[in-house]
């Protein structure tokens, strides 16, 4: 089996050399390169020079810091292999930069000219495409079209200026089917040169990824087209995926990427917003459109925004029901309306614990805990206040709060309900709070209400109920 230690030492180089593309960058020295080993969503990494600007917020990631050249934003990206954690529990051998995957996200304003550093500690040669940038022919990252490849070991430099503001992504552009697979991505915001434009609280940003990888194994198999079984954000599947948090009355935009094999339609519960954003820049103000769930297709960048005005826990997700699933396994059969007593006593003779399941849904799925194979997910999973949620995947949870600061982004635990506000069982009779507030309900009483048992509804065709 490959080791932690195997895998990322097989790329460990020793010499670095520097392909510069211009004077100036010859004459650099090459700026220090950030790291990050945790999961956990980083406080976002606020402007000490050059304009003001509103700091992105990266779903479990973090922003690249820099430094100052003359008139140069000066970064650093190392593209390395990477042990990734997909939740807890789960860890994954990836490529990334600087340590993750995604790599950090890069932001800089309308107008600046970054240098950018390229150093390849992978076992073979690499590029950056610059996704959605307006620049130089030469500066767009696609091996042996528009650059040599960057071999192992080998430091390249990109320099640009940045012409228009928007919500952008890096990706290689060499070997690429491998190196995406592998986890080889970040995100680029190039905010508005007036700070006042387009400003909102809260500015959240994230990329959608996917991972086939076996149960009790490390890698992902990297040929895989369509048959996913990890469906994650920023590399990460829920209950691992943080929660986004937001002060009520905030206004909020969040930024999505999609660079995984099909679409994506992402809905937030509770609340409508307009789609203000594309990879092609600001949606023209007056002509975004209202939604409360956006399609993201393969390569699309979206930004979408809203006041959060209703408070509570609500789920944000993508809304192809398979995607908030983990480890899906495709072969899995349906067993609704089977009888499964005879089996399960059979099968238990020879696997002690054995447990049937899947004859009456597969909710229970999400709220018992089996055993399972080192490093694997349970296809559903995570608990709130009510019980488990029975998800997976990408889903999460936007929690709003009265009273946040400004940089508050520690979450504030589950949601107070204020009394008489969360579903429940009828058991014949209304409260009395909803009768003597005249619901059109209140003059219904247990005579009225038809009880129906369960297993006293016909049988559908197909089913079978013993």
């Amino acid at each position: 089996m490959l080791t932690r230690r195997a895998f990322v030492n097989a790329s460990s180089m020793s010499a670095v050399a520097v392909a510069a593309v211009s004077g100036r960058g010859q004459a650099a020295s090459i700026p220090e390169a950030a790291t990050m080993k945790e999961a956990g969503t980083q406080k976002p990494l606020v402007p000490h020079t050059g304009p003001d600007y509103n700091p992105i917020v990266t779903l479990n990631g973090w922003t690249a810091p820099w430094r100052m050249q003359g008139d140069w934003k000066e970064f650093h990206l190392v593209a390395e292999p990477v042990v990734r954690e997909i939740a807890p529990g789960m860890k994954a051998y990836l490529w990334g930069y600087n340590g993750q995957s995604p790599g950090p996200t890069i932001e800089a304003v309308e107008g600046d000219k970054v240098r950018i550093f390229v150093t390849n500690r992978l076992p073979e040669h690499t590029t950056i495409h610059w996704h959605g940038q307006r620049l130089p022919n030469g500066m767009d990252g696609v091996t042996g079209l528009t650059q040599p490849p960057i071999k192992p070991g080998q430091t390249f430099v990109y320099e640009f200026q940045l012409r228009r503001s928007g919500t952008f992504m890096y990706h290689p552009h060499a070997d690429e089917t491998l190196q995406m697979a592998m986890g080889m991505m970040g995100l680029f915001i190039v905010h508005p040169r007036d700070p006042k434009e387009r400003r909102v609280d809260r500015d959240f940003a994230f990329l959608l990824n996917a991972y086939d990888i076996e149960a009790g194994t490390y890698l992902p198999k990297v040929n895989t087209m369509l048959e996913f079984n990890l469906w994650t954000w920023n590399s990460r599947a829920y209950p691992g995926i943080d929660p986004f948090i937001v002060g009520k009355g905030d206004k909020v935009r969040m930024r999505v990427g999609n660079l995984t094999m099909t679409n994506h339609p992402i809905h937030i519960h509770g609340h409508e917003f307009h789609v203000t954003g594309t990879d092609g820049g600001y949606v023209p103000e007056g002509s975004a459109w209202p939604e409360v769930t956006v399609d993201i297709a393969v390569g699309q960048m979206r930004a979408f925004e809203f006041m959060a005005d209703e408070p509570g826990d609500w789920a944000v997700h993508c809304h192809k029901s398979h995607h908030t699933m983990n480890a899906m396994g495709h072969s899995v059969k349906t067993y609704i309306g089977a009888n499964l007593g005879n089996l399960q006593t059979k099968i238990a003779k020879v696997a002690k614990g054995y447990t049937a399941m899947g004859d009456k849904g597969m909710a229970e799925m999400g709220s018992m805990e089996m055993p399972m194979p080192d490093n694997t997910l349970p296809m559903m999973t995570g608990f709130a206040q009510f019980g488990a949620v029975e998800m997976g995947g990408m889903f999460s949870v936007m929690k709003v709060r009265e009273g946040l600061s400004a940089g508050d982004y520690k979450d504030p635990g589950w949601y107070k309900n204020p009394p008489g506000t969360v579903a429940y069982a009828f058991n014949g009779t209304l409260p009395e709070a909803v009768r003597a507030a005249g619901s059109p309900d209140a003059t219904h009483t247990k005579a009225d209400v038809r009880v129906v048992k369960p297993g006293s509804m016909p049988a559908k065709p197909g089913m079978q109920h013993d």
